[in-house]
């Protein structure tokens, strides 16, 4: 037992006195030049995959030589105009836009549905409603919470209003929407309608402001022009004024589907600017997705209720409106990049880093594949202890050549 300790403490003093002298070693590269075709293809192939990389995407591409700056300061206000006959009654934007002052998201009703002369009171719960389809009091609950549906049970079973089945009763805002909702035509006019969107992008990091609006020589053109100007990718993308019909259009939607179920729609102004060239580039894109879901939901589309209340017969009367419409959500992107050197060196040294690591894969390759007998690692490592007396250290580099042949010209017959 003593012994076989000694032995395996001696092993492991060994291990530590060698580790601990090897720690001490220098290490520097041998130059060994070799003469193989196929290796040579391999490594000049690497190396021209990885500079093609850095110089077209990472440099050019990707523009790594400059200084970034992704989280920019906003602001939007929007305006929605436009003027539309329903029936005998004239819809300005009062009427169909909410909120009214504008801002980053601003909606217009599409079609409405009203339920007129709502009074507090008791009346028959939808029966589309869980527990509400009853045969008598007893099926009902009393006096409690309905939070799934219009109010507060009262424990009766009553007459579904002139139909011939029942439903339990609550207390509530009588008669309920379900039953008595008189729905209106959709607002096909508000296909014209136009939405203007006023933006501002200010990169603190580079101190500079832009807007989405063309800059002209006096107030009074700047109002002559946008007057009379609606967006257009290439011919006006300086006009901040957006039909919906435009919008619907951009975003692969049906007007007409929205017209009856509402939605919501992103425009997203998207702000890439290269400032090594004049600010005046720097020129805002837009595009336009639905943001909603459409399938797949219990209730798809958009919309929102609000009531106008009024006294009649010296009772609380009120209206209730419930609204179908297009939500525009104004969302900003800015990336802006200028030229400065420490990105510049920063990357040059990955570059160049990079295109060391060919050296590695090839000296992989040729000790494993192709240095069958270890001709080419005697070459490439060497160990020395102390400097030669005799015989000095040649300092001409090493060639080793090989074309296909059966043996080195530089080992005396040993073959590959």
């Amino acid at each position: 037992m003593g012994e076989e300790f000694r032995s395996i403490s001696m092993g492991l003093l060994d291990f530590v006195k060698d580790y601990y002298h090897g720690f001490w070693n220098y290490e520097t590269a041998k130059v060994v030049v070799v003469q193989n075709r196929t290796l040579g293809v391999i490594y000049r192939s690497a190396q021209f995959l990885v500079i093609t990389y850095f110089i077209w995407y990472v440099f050019i591409s990707q523009k790594a030589y400059q200084e970034i700056e992704t989280h920019p300061e906003s602001s939007v206000r929007t305006i929605m105009k436009g003027i539309a006959i329903h029936e005998n009654d004239i819809l300005d934007t009062v009427e169909y836009v909410q909120p009214s002052e504008g801002g980053d998201v601003i909606s217009a009703i599409l079609r409405r549905e009203f339920t007129y002369n709502q009074r507090q009171g008791t009346c028959a719960e939808y029966f589309k409603v869980a527990d509400a389809n009853c045969t008598e009091d007893t099926d009902c609950r009393d006096m409690e919470d309905n939070f799934d549906g219009h109010g507060k049970w009262t424990g009766k079973c009553v007459q579904y209003y002139n139909h011939t089945f029942k439903t339990c009763e609550v207390q509530s805002w009588c008669p309920i929407e379900e039953y008595a909702a008189v729905r209106e035509p959709p607002l096909v006019e508000a296909i014209n309608f136009t939405v203007f969107i006023r933006n501002f992008i200010h990169f603190p990091k580079f101190k500079v402001l832009r807007g989405n609006i063309m800059k002209t020589s006096s107030k009074r053109n700047l109002h002559k022009y946008l007057k009379k100007c609606h967006y257009h990718e290439e011919k006006e993308p300086y006009c901040p004024n957006f039909r919906l019909g435009y919008i619907a259009d951009q975003a692969r939607e049906n007007f007409s589907d929205l017209c009856r179920t509402g939605g919501v729609i992103g425009v997203f102004i998207n702000w890439y600017c290269n400032l090594d060239l004049d600010p005046s580039h720097c020129k805002p894109t837009y595009s336009f997705r639905r943001l909603d879901l459409r399938k797949d939901q219990g209730n798809p589309g958009y919309y929102y209720r609000f009531a106008k209340y009024y006294n009649q017969d010296r009772e609380e009367t009120r209206t209730l409106i419930k609204a179908y419409g297009i939500r525009l959500d104004v969302i900003v992107h800015g990336h802006a990049g200028k030229f400065s050197p420490i990105p510049t060196i920063i990357n040059s040294v990955t570059a160049l880093t990079s295109i060391g690591i060919c050296t590695l894969i090839c000296d992989w390759i040729m000790l494993t594949f192709i240095d069958k007998n270890e001709v080419y690692s005697v070459r490439k490592y060497d160990e020395i202890i102390k400097e030669p007396v005799a015989a000095p250290v040649s300092t001409e580099l090493n060639f080793i050549t090989s074309f296909g042949s059966n043996h080195s010209d530089l080992s005396d017959g040993v073959p590959l």
